[in-house]
């Protein structure tokens, strides 16, 4: 196997000695695809695909940095971003995930997260996220989401918060039971 760190090197010199890094994701072949480009960046990477697993390495030795999705099989990402940040505060974590809202994203900043990417992120999107100084404000988006995306977004984190039950979902957003049936049915805007 070919040694690729020639063009690379610029991010290992900014890495800081500690660079043990924790990926967290239930989609296996991303997980191994994105583990191999952080490791080629120089991180030493360990992987998890379960809430259950990541706590465990987490509580075995706390990583400096985090990669965590936010929905995984047997539960929630913010759940291994909390137990981080109460066993090492310090830690630079980010929520990466296909699901993204706005209401999300502040939860995972007040839990210790330091930025929370949309699917699909490449590497060198997450390694700038990582390694970006503190209190650094993030660049605008290239393509930030759509006044429909956003309502759609809006109205899947109620019904999330529901239950998934429509009707209590209806009745909170002020909408038609059936409106909404039809919302839920169609897929999310671009």
């Amino acid at each position: 196997m070919e040694n690729n760190n020639e063009d690379l090197s610029f991010r290992q010199d900014e890495l800081p000695e500690d660079a043990s890094l924790l990926i967290i994701d239930d989609d296996k072949a991303f997980l191994q695809r994105l583990g191999r480009a952080m490791e080629q960046r120089g991180f030493k990477v360990r992987m998890a695909d379960t809430v259950s697993e990541a706590t465990e390495l987490i509580r075995q030795e706390p990583p400096a940095f985090a990669i965590v999705d936010m929905r995984l099989e047997d539960g929630n990402g913010l759940e291994v971003i909390a137990e981080l940040s109460k066993l090492r505060p310090n830690a630079r974590a980010i929520i990466l995930t296909g699901y993204g809202n706005i209401a999300t994203a502040v939860t995972a900043v007040k839990l210790g997260a330091v930025d929370y990417l949309a699917k699909p992120a490449d590497a060198d999107e997450v390694t700038d996220a990582l390694l970006a100084p503190p209190n650094s404000k993030a660049a605008p988006p290239e393509n930030p989401m759509s006044a429909d995306r956003v309502r759609w977004e809006h109205i899947q984190r109620v019904y999330e918060l529901c239950n998934r039950n429509v009707s209590e979902t209806a009745r909170r957003l002020n909408m038609h039971r059936r409106t909404l049936q039809r919302i839920l049915a169609k897929r999310a805007p671009k």
